[in-house]
């Protein structure tokens, strides 16, 4: 099987309406949502920054303009910052604006996953490229978690998609795989269903992150609606699976569900707590919630 070439771009789908986090996100996209002062879609991109990407091609909605914005130039505030002698926090605001190049890309219908991946063909082209889901934040700044996929890539030549092993009973909320390890040490996916309602092949299931070889993209174009009536991302990689190019699972650690209330509220703690000049204090404030909400009081 022959090796790719090196993937230097990845794409974020961000057309969704976020409707589990109204009505917070009727005019904020929830992509921009912070996790302690950082938006989640920052956190995203700077770890496919952290693994090689330069750059980004996001899937955008109506009233999503906001993402653009917050990786664009601010001079007037960077100049503000600037004059009230506020360098480090301006040198901050202009490494945001140069971190990476943004392609917007408008999904004009809400088709599904794996037609918000379609829609960046035109600017990817015919070479392979990563996904990053904004509901799954990766904490791992040692070994960014798109980059472990982007080297089983570079040295296979086949498709890579994040896994993590799920409580057994919860296979329905997740895209289960099922293959053997072999001797990379990785998951050779045979098959994978889409929130199984019984009977799933594994409890292995897919997390949002993928790198995709070029061929992909008449397997999805090929795609019909399944799931919910939309275009599944995951009925394309089960082709792709069984195509003589392949693809792997790598088990991933660190990963948070931002696009859970509770799983949102767990990632801000835990990013805040990596801030030394936060860790204690955060740390004595859930022990102070704790005691009062067992006592009773607030």
């Amino acid at each position: 099987m022959a090796v790719r070439s090196k993937v230097r771009k990845a794409v974020i789908p961000a057309a969704g309406l976020g409707t589990r986090f109204l009505p917070a996100t009727k005019a904020i996209p929830k992509e921009m949502l912070p996790i302690v002062d950082v938006p989640t879609i920052q956190l995203v991109i700077e770890e496919a920054v952290a693994a090689g990407i330069t750059d980004v091609v996001v899937i955008n909605g109506r009233n999503k303009g906001s993402i653009e914005d917050h990786f664009d130039h601010a001079y007037e505030l960077e100049n503000t910052l600037r004059s009230r002698n506020n360098v480090e926090l301006a040198d901050a605001m202009k490494a945001i604006s140069e971190m990476v190049r943004l392609i917007s890309v408008r999904q004009k219908q809400p088709l599904g996953l794996g037609h918000a991946v379609l829609c960046a063909r035109p600017a990817v082209g015919e070479e392979p490229f990563a996904v990053l889901l904004g509901d799954d934040l990766i904490d791992n700044d040692a070994d960014p978690g798109i980059g472990q996929l982007i080297r089983v890539h570079e040295q296979t030549g086949a498709g890579a998609v994040a896994i993590m092993e799920v409580p057994e009973g919860k296979e329905h909320m997740y895209g289960i795989v099922a293959g053997e390890i072999d001797a990379t040490g990785h998951m050779r996916i045979h098959d994978m269903v889409e929130k199984p309602t019984s009977n799933p092949p594994s409890r292995w299931s897919i997390v949002g992150r993928y790198v995709l070889p070029p061929e992909i993209w008449p397997m999805l174009a090929a795609t019909k609606p399944g799931a919910g009536g939309e275009i599944q991302l995951t009925d394309a990689l089960k082709e792709l699976a069984k195509s003589p190019t392949g693809i792997y699972g790598v088990v991933i650690t660190g990963r948070h569900d931002a696009g859970d209330k509770l799983g949102y509220l767990r990632a801000n703690l835990a990013y805040a707590m990596k801030r030394p000049g936060m860790r204690a204090a955060v740390i004595d404030l859930c022990r102070e919630m704790i005691a009062n909400a067992e006592s009773g009081t607030r």
